[in-house]
């Protein structure tokens, strides 16, 4: 699904996912334009600071996610673990604990918030030489399939 970039109707969206699917785990990925062949494992989204305008010219008011919401909240999924444990040919992968303060870390807050932790967020390079989407495809599919393990074995 794809989520606009507008930040109350990402969140309506993502509280959407979380109460009609109701998944076990919500992968997110977004755009990180200014990363070149990176791929950035995401470990926790912040509540509070976003003053950046949306594609609508509008920010949440008081620059915050959720006016009763915790500081940050993290992942289940242990993002640094996963990124010492995984390797793709042809693509970096790196850990982060600051997913910016726009869309994609407003939109992973939510997600945290409204799923209890269970959600992860991805943040991919644009297409290129490169990265084609056959390379993209395959880190992905790869990190995913790691992820559902690391959450599996926490539920065991």
């Amino acid at each position: 699904m794809q989520l606009p970039v507008v930040y109350q109707k990402a969140k309506e969206q993502v509280f959407k996912i979380w109460t009609t699917l109701q998944p076990l785990l919500a992968v997110h990925v977004g755009l990180a334009s200014s990363a070149k062949a990176i791929i950035i494992l995401e470990q926790c989204g912040k509540n509070k600071g976003y003053r950046e305008m949306d594609a609508c010219g509008f920010h949440p008011e008081g620059g915050c996610c959720m006016l009763d919401g915790p500081e940050k909240i993290e992942s289940t999924i242990n993002m640094k673990t996963l990124w010492k444990n995984i390797s793709v040919q042809g693509i970096d992968i790196i850990f982060s604990r600051d997913a910016g303060r726009y869309i994609c870390d407003y939109t992973y807050y939510a997600s945290l918030y409204y799923g209890n932790g269970r959600a992860a967020f991805i943040h991919v390079p644009a297409l290129s030489q490169s990265v084609t989407a056959g390379l993209l495809g395959k880190a992905l599919q790869t990190i995913i399939l790691e992820m559902l393990k690391q959450f599996g074995e926490e539920r065991e």
